[in-house]
């Protein structure tokens, strides 16, 4: 499995490891039942801790994305696709929530920015 790192970032290489895993679900690339790499393995290949590697596992867990099996490995979830439609939602208002705060600084008003995103969203 391809995980790309950004050891510059701000961001925890563990948060970019979920990021990354959960991207591949929400968008079909890994589905339910798929293994993930075992932890040594993608510590290896990422040159990376594998305390780092086990603590973005245990995220995904915890997020309900996948599930370990003692002994066995790390597999994708079924899942609640309601959770994952609700993950890309949360990330598109983030997304969302920057842009209104770079307009409002730019002294854009709420009219203006519908307009804006009306002309945007027309484009497609």
């Amino acid at each position: 499995m391809h995980v790309i790192i950004n050891t510059g970032s701000m961001i925890p290489i563990y948060e970019q490891i979920m990021d990354s895993i959960k991207k591949k679900i929400v968008s079909g690339e890994l589905k339910a039942g798929d293994p993930l790499p075992s932890v040594r393995a993608l510590s290896a290949e990422l040159r990376i801790s594998a305390l780092t590697v086990k603590k973005a596992y245990d995220g995904l867990e915890r997020d309900g994305f996948t599930a370990t099996v003692h002994g066995k490995g790390t597999y994708v979830t079924a899942g609640n696709t309601e959770m994952m439609a609700e993950q890309q939602r949360r990330e598109i208002e983030k997304e969302l929530e920057t842009a209104v705060q770079k307009g409002r600084s730019f002294g854009m008003s709420s009219e203006e920015l519908r307009q804006l995103l009306d002309l945007i969203l027309e484009d497609e």
